[in-house]
């Protein structure tokens, strides 16, 4: 029994050690001061003055193209590969598969670097474009792994009942196999989307000038001074990666 008691209150601080900061910053977010750490009333006045710096919005902008491009590039990328890698045999698939792990192991900063000198070498200009392709690659093999989680799951033999009741390999995988892929593509979809918009190493090695995104703009304001609109900015994009990250895992359990 004590063993258990020290388990949950082992949890509980962990817990604490995580997230109270996090709640701390929300709320000094409604902080009437304008010193972070002095509390001098509740106001909404760092939220009203977020929404009308242009410079924020222009970056926001940006991070929000990025990661709906990047993360629909990612999820047919990372579905017709989960199709492929559990449907069927062919040579290789073993090597395919660890290849498929590599941009998740990697280190972000060392494929941040890599692709930063593969663009440099082929003369692509850094954009935009850069950034929506470096989150397409380290995003795909995420989407890939958790459709594929789902699809094992799938009894085959609905797809196979479809083909001999003179359904089309296609035509079954749309109208049987796809459907109950479904739960997990979109979980799959909304994580991707996640970690586009709050990624900051390889989007800061590939940003190039007007294509700022919202981390690398957060990250700009903190080196000079801590305001309050930047403690604002975090809450919201605290609220909205939580709530992302629920959706997505409610729905795979769905």
């Amino acid at each position: 029994m004590k063993t258990r008691h020290w388990i949950v209150a082992a949890s509980i601080t962990d817990l604490l050690f995580l997230y109270l900061p996090i709640a701390i910053l929300i709320v000094f977010s409604f902080n009437a001061s304008k010193f972070s750490a002095r509390w001098q009333g509740f106001s909404l006045q760092w939220y009203a003055k977020l929404f009308t710096h242009e410079a924020l919005l222009s970056s926001t902008w940006n991070s929000l193209i990025v990661a709906v491009v990047s993360t629909i590039l990612a999820g047919m990328l990372g579905v017709l590969t989960a199709v492929a890698l559990e449907r069927q045999a062919f040579p290789g698939l073993h090597a395919c598969e660890g290849v498929l792990l590599l941009p998740i192991i990697i280190p972000e900063i060392m494929m941040g670097v890599a692709m930063l000198l593969f663009f440099v070498m082929i003369g692509v200009k850094l954009s935009l474009v850069t950034i929506i392709i470096a989150h397409t690659m380290f995003n795909f093999p995420v989407v890939a792994l958790i459709v594929r989680a789902r699809l094992r799951k799938l009894d085959p033999q609905l797809e196979e009942a479809a083909l001999d009741l003179g359904a089309t390999p296609w035509t079954a995988f749309r109208r049987v196999t796809l459907p109950l892929l479904m739960p997990g593509i979109i979980g799959a979809l909304l994580m991707a989307f996640t970690l586009s918009l709050d990624d900051f190493i390889i989007s800061f090695f590939l940003a190039g000038v007007g294509s700022t995104t919202l981390p690398i703009k957060v990250y700009g304001m903190l080196k000079t001074a801590v305001t309050p609109e930047v403690n604002a900015l975090s809450a919201v994009l605290v609220v909205i990666s939580m709530g992302l990250v629920a959706v997505a895992t409610w729905v795979q359990r769905k």
